[in-house]
């Protein structure tokens, strides 16, 4: 079975320069998290997403669109990356996400509905 793993988390600019060793510690460790994904079979895809102050919103209503510059919603936590994985069941996928080397946020897991490029 397929899970979506949503990363949420308060967007900050405290944490280690790019370029740092801290920063390379902390690469290492989301490097070190998505080879154990690969390695184990449960890699499907995932991605870090850019700060909010780059995102665009599409509000549809009635059959008109409206853009709007910035996210949907005003929240303290923000969605910075997704996982899609593949797991026998809710109990491993959570093992799974309980290995995410996020220190502070939460993680939404659901099952995949459907995929239209899934065999």
């Amino acid at each position: 079975m397929e899970y979506m793993i949503l990363n949420f988390s308060a967007e900050t600019t405290d944490g280690p320069a790019p370029g740092s060793p801290e920063f390379g510690a902390l690469m290492g460790r989301w490097m070190g998290y998505n080879q154990m994904l690969i390695d184990g079979g449960h890699w499907i895809s995932g991605a870090s997403l850019t700060p909010t102050a780059a995102a665009t919103t599409l509000r549809k209503s009635d059959g008109t669109s409206t853009v709007v510059d910035g996210p949907h919603a005003e929240t303290k936590e923000q969605i910075g990356g997704y996982y899609l994985i593949e797991a026998k069941d809710l109990d491993e996928a959570l093992e799974l996400a309980r290995q995410m080397p996020t220190d502070n946020g939460s993680l939404e897991l659901r099952p995949v509905a459907f995929r239209p490029d899934a065999q």
